[in-house]
């Protein structure tokens, strides 16, 4: 027998004929047709040099050659089904780490309840956050360097694969006792004038160290533009910065009104439209039936989903 171009399928037309001594039956048992079957045999016949089975009665009878084969056949084909299986995955006893590729923001808006559901549901986890790469993020994902990556909509490539998590729009903040403001009269949950707006010093959250962001991009569409005085790589460090001087920042609304309390800020809105950002988890697709991925996706989009502002519908 040539073993390169033997047909691997025939071998379960010879595990179900060794099981039920009979082309009907294995034939159900396969869902193939009688003379579908027996073409099999005929193959199984010809690449084997052996009869295999003789026929007695109404069934048939398996030669000597083929009851030698019954068992380790068999066992075999068990151990083939069990390697083509899907892995199971227990999230109490796996010891995966994940490393998942987000700015900040997800340290304040994700981990913290994200440890708390490992904790209970899979303690022996490790989750990993690392800084979004400007300009390679997603070559991280393609050179296994992250898992997965939370970031802004975009143009993905081919070989991703993503879920959509939430919209974020956009808050101003500024230090609770911001005396430019208060000057002007401009009041917590206020409209910051526009000409205010661009006159007041910026800080602009940008890890690549850009002057320009949705904010500026927006402003340009009313023919506008703002005084952008210093950018930092992290959220946490713009709320600190904001809160002890008299600079401003257009930041995602969600963090503003969680950082506020305890970072001395005021919230305030926009003068002009901010088109809110999609938020969505991205990741290589080879991981996209992986259990233990899918199941940490899951958990990361049952966290960040109700981030997600009503009046917005995800898309699917």
């Amino acid at each position: 027998m040539n073993f390169a171009t033997f047909d691997l399928n025939l071998l379960r037309v010879l595990d179900a004929l060794l099981r039920e001594g009979s082309t009907v039956k294995a034939g159900e048992r396969l869902g193939m047709s009688q003379s579908a079957v027996s073409g099999a045999l005929g193959r199984l016949r010809h690449a084997l040099d052996d009869q295999l089975f003789v026929r007695q009665g109404q069934g048939l009878r398996p030669t000597d050659y083929a009851v030698s084969l019954s068992l380790p056949l068999n066992a075999e084909l068990a151990r083939l089904e069990a390697l083509l299986a899907p892995p199971a995955f227990d999230p109490a006893a796996s010891t995966m780490s994940f490393k998942l590729a987000g700015a900040d923001f997800f340290a304040e808006m994700l981990m913290p309840e994200l440890a708390r559901k490992l904790r209970s549901a899979a303690p022996l986890m490790r989750m990993q956050l690392i800084d979004l790469v400007p300009n390679s993020y997603l070559d991280s994902l393609d050179r296994y360097e992250a898992d997965m990556a939370l970031m802004p909509h975009l143009d993905f490539p081919e070989w991703s694969d993503r879920r959509p998590l939430f919209h974020s729009s956009y808050a101003v903040i500024a230090a609770a006792d911001n005396p430019v403001l208060a000057r002007a009269c401009v009041r917590p949950g206020d409209v910051v004038e526009m000409d205010l707006f661009c006159k007041m010093g910026h800080v602009l959250f940008s890890p690549e160290g850009k002057h320009a962001a949705a904010g500026d991009a927006a402003l340009a569409r009313v023919g506008r533009s703002r005084r952008v005085v210093m950018t930092m790589p992290v959220f946490s460090g713009i709320c600190r910065v904001v809160g002890e001087s008299e600079l401003i920042s257009l930041v995602p609304r969600q963090l503003a009104e969680r950082l506020a309390p305890s970072r001395n800020l005021a919230l305030y809105k926009p003068p002009m439209p901010v088109e809110p950002a999609l938020i969505v988890g991205v990741w290589h697709k080879r991981s996209t039936d992986n259990p233990a991925h899918r199941w940490m996706r899951g958990l990361i989009g049952d966290i960040l989903t109700p981030l997600n502002e009503g009046e917005r519908p995800l898309p699917v």
